[in-house]
């Protein structure tokens, strides 16, 4: 099959760590390769944000990547691309309409990008799967007036929800809150994000270190609750805590948020048993994860959760707050334990709990790395994706995965 994968914002050849890079542009990369590795024809398009992009790149394993001319060609922050998806789409339309060119299924990332295909798939007769990663109704409610969504941001997700040939949600949360927003719950398969079993894996260097270690990582920013994970340290005595993530090629120093956890170790009393690495190279982050008797990850919401997954697959038990896609992806007492979201002292009290049952650990060690092999491996989801490609496209009947 040829895919066409639309993701607006998240290129999957963008440096990582900053506000709007991240899981979206791991995953769109991640299932782009395992399709091509399928026998599959894959082109991502995603907007040309700096003047001197080519026009197409083939990234490996031999996917193509086309940078969309659709509004300046700079970096414009995410909640402010929405008036530009018209363009987006007709331009896609226009490509899409020459043979060579034409998809035989679009899968679309986010929701502006579903804007943009639908816009396309309506003059080209292409059927849409749209996977949303984060919906504006959760943003919403955590986020209050600070919510920097466009307004109609909700009311275009339920009308797609709705319009689009198949949802793909992440977990059996997203579907009970797409349900809600009106979207028929016919629409939706689910299909779980997909870790790199190849890299993420126990055996391996790790990076050294002198006393007991949690680890925590990912983009900084408030959501995520390193705040909270740095507060629970409190509880945990003779074990430091390692923060992973920042914004790319410049020092945590330099990032308000991070000055911010800065002050917050202070204020807690633990700022000399915080360790802020910064943004660090994909091909580093197994080495990081080995390192650490525990991972930790206290979101206050979290659509799927892409390092606790990483770090399952490294053989790390996980502590996780128990929302969204964490309750799908970590076992509790199993693979590790879930914890009430915003709640450091609860936290920090597991942790330690933990830091001193070994025996315990190493099972959970042993659990999580099947877990993430057996359920969350690529190729198991470019199957199950693949299955729903073919039924929206008529070439096979049949239920979806």
């Amino acid at each position: 099959m040829h895919i066409a994968l639309v993701s607006e914002h998240a290129s999957p050849l963008a440096a990582l760590g900053g506000v709007d890079a991240g899981g979206q542009n791991i995953h769109v990369a991640e299932l782009a390769a395992e399709l091509v590795r399928c026998g599959h024809r894959v082109t991502v398009y995603t907007r040309r944000d700096a003047p001197d992009l080519p026009d197409r790149v083939t990234a490996r394993p031999g996917f193509a990547v086309v940078h969309v001319p659709a509004g300046p060609a700079d970096h414009v922050p995410k909640d402010d691309l929405l008036p530009y998806m018209g363009g987006f789409g007709a331009w896609l339309a226009e490509r899409w309409a020459a043979a060579s060119e034409r998809p035989d299924v679009v899968h679309a990332h986010f929701w502006m990008s579903g804007l943009a295909a639908l816009t396309a798939a309506r003059r080209t007769d292409l059927p849409v799967t749209l996977t949303y990663h984060a919906l504006g109704s959760v943003k919403r409610r955590h986020h209050g007036t600070r919510d920097t969504s466009p307004p109609d941001r909700v009311g275009y997700e339920r009308m797609l929800g709705n319009r689009v040939d198949r949802v793909v949600a992440q977990c059996r949360d997203e579907v009970e809150e797409l349900t809600r927003m009106g979207v028929a719950r016919r629409q939706i398969a689910v299909v779980p994000s997909g870790v790199d079993s190849g890299l993420f894996t126990p055996e391996g260097q790790a990076v050294a270190r002198t006393c007991p270690r949690v680890l925590t990582a990912g983009r900084l920013v408030p959501r995520k609750g390193f705040q909270d994970v740095i507060r629970a340290m409190r509880w945990v005595p003779d074990a430091e805590c390692v923060i992973v993530g920042g914004p790319p090629g410049r020092p945590v120093a330099e990032d308000p948020f991070g000055r911010r956890l800065v002050e917050v170790a202070r204020l807690a009393g633990v700022a000399d048993r915080i360790r802020m690495v910064g943004a660090v190279p994909r091909a580093e982050l197994p080495r990081w994860y080995r390192s650490a008797d525990l991972m930790v990850t206290a979101p206050w919401y979290e659509p799927f959760g892409l390092t606790p997954l990483e770090a399952m697959a490294a053989g790390v038990p996980v502590v996780a707050s128990a929302v969204g896609g964490l309750l799908d992806t970590v076992v509790d007492g199993i693979t590790g334990e879930l914890v009430p979201p915003r709640d450091p002292a609860h936290l920090g009290r597991t942790l330690r709990r933990l830091l001193a049952d070994r025996e315990r650990r190493l099972g959970m060690s042993a659990a999580a790395t099947d877990r993430a092999r057996s359920r969350y491996g690529w190729p198991r989801a470019a199957e199950q994706l693949t299955a729903v490609y073919r039924s929206v496209a008529g070439a096979m009947s049949g239920a979806v995965a």
